[in-house]
């Protein structure tokens, strides 16, 4: 099978090989010797992948190894007692070997595909959505009528967690840094839109009427503490990431005399080894497509040959919607 691997940790310019493997076993590292074989179609493309061209994420397998943490396609075969059968279409969360032909997946992360949804839609549904799900809900505790800011609201995760807040009831403001990405933000269904200037954190209190009740910001750097005083009384303020490239850090203080939290949200480490919790997730993310919340936002399509592209695209942040690898083009 054809697959990309990353050979050296020098940066997506070269640290990738388009090359030939022979196709993996159904077995896979979280539930050694079972799995679900999928015939890859697309490939969802991750800040985890561009990290790990740098040898800078937290899962770091020995070179060289195949990327790729989510996959779109047809079940090839499956074990006993699984939810998924030969000849399926599924979206499956494998944390590593998407990036090609064929993956593997565990039973408990691979879920049926609704009719509503190609295979470049299913690329992007477990990572971004089950993370806006685990974040917004599980640990941000949102509720119905509440308001809520998203940073980096055309990307991945951010158009997610759009659907994910509509479906939950809650009014959303997205935070982009240009036209084109506010664009994207609205037809992902967003309220209202802020662009990124000086004075954001004052027109999102206007917005929300003194403030909001919870900020989504997978984004980090120096728009922490503005993201802190756009909360009302109350407030949640959920990190989820890191994506500006900086670490910040809070005065606690602000949180005692605004009455608010931060809340860390790592939807990854809570959920890989508790398969309840995942078919929960997957069960409450499947009613909101079949309800017509959630229709995950494509961005640029790449072939394999050009992954390092995809991931310069996210490097550079240029990238709207969710980055795909066409693994086996229609």
């Amino acid at each position: 099978m054809r697959a990309i691997q990353i050979v050296e940790e020098s940066g997506p310019d070269s640290a990738l090989r388009l090359v030939e493997l022979p196709e993996p076993e159904a077995s896979h590292m979280l539930t050694p010797g079972s799995g679900v074989l999928v015939d890859v179609h697309v490939a969802g493309v991750s800040f985890p992948e561009l990290l790990q061209t740098r040898g800078m994420y937290q899962l770091k397998p020995a070179l060289p190894f195949v990327p790729g943490s989510e996959v779109a396609g047809i079940v090839r075969s499956a074990p006993e007692g699984a939810s998924v059968k030969p000849g399926d279409r599924v979206a499956a969360f494998c944390a590593l070997g998407g990036f090609a032909e064929t993956a593997v997946a565990p039973e408990y992360f691979t879920f049926a595909l609704s009719p509503e949804l190609d295979f470049a839609q299913g690329a992007g549904l477990i990572l971004n959505y089950h993370t806006a799900y685990f974040c917004l809900l599980m640990r941000g505790r949102l509720k119905e009528g509440e308001r809520v800011l998203i940073h980096g609201a055309a990307g991945g995760v951010g158009t997610a967690s759009i659907q994910v807040a509509k479906a939950l009831g809650a009014t959303t403001i997205a935070l982009v840094s240009s036209e084109q990405k506010a664009k994207v933000a609205a037809e992902a269904g967003a309220d209202q839109t802020v662009l990124l200037s000086d004075s954001w954190k004052d027109e999102v209190k206007e917005l929300s009427g003194g403030g909001v009740d919870v900020v989504l910001d997978p984004v980090g750097g120096d728009r922490f503490t503005d993201s802190l005083r756009s909360l009302r009384a109350d407030g949640r303020l959920i990190v989820v990431g890191f994506t500006g490239g900086s670490i910040p850090e809070v005065k606690v203080n602000r949180l005692l005399l605004g009455n608010t939290e931060v809340v860390g949200a790592g939807w990854g480490a809570y959920v890989m080894g508790n398969p309840e919790i995942n078919r929960k997730i997957g069960a409450a993310v499947n009613a909101m497509v079949d309800d017509g919340f959630i229709r995950p936002v494509v961005g640029p399509r790449f072939t394999m040959e050009h992954a390092a592209d995809a991931l310069k695209t996210l490097d550079e942040r240029r990238a709207f919607g969710k980055v795909v690898l066409d693994v086996r083009p229609a």
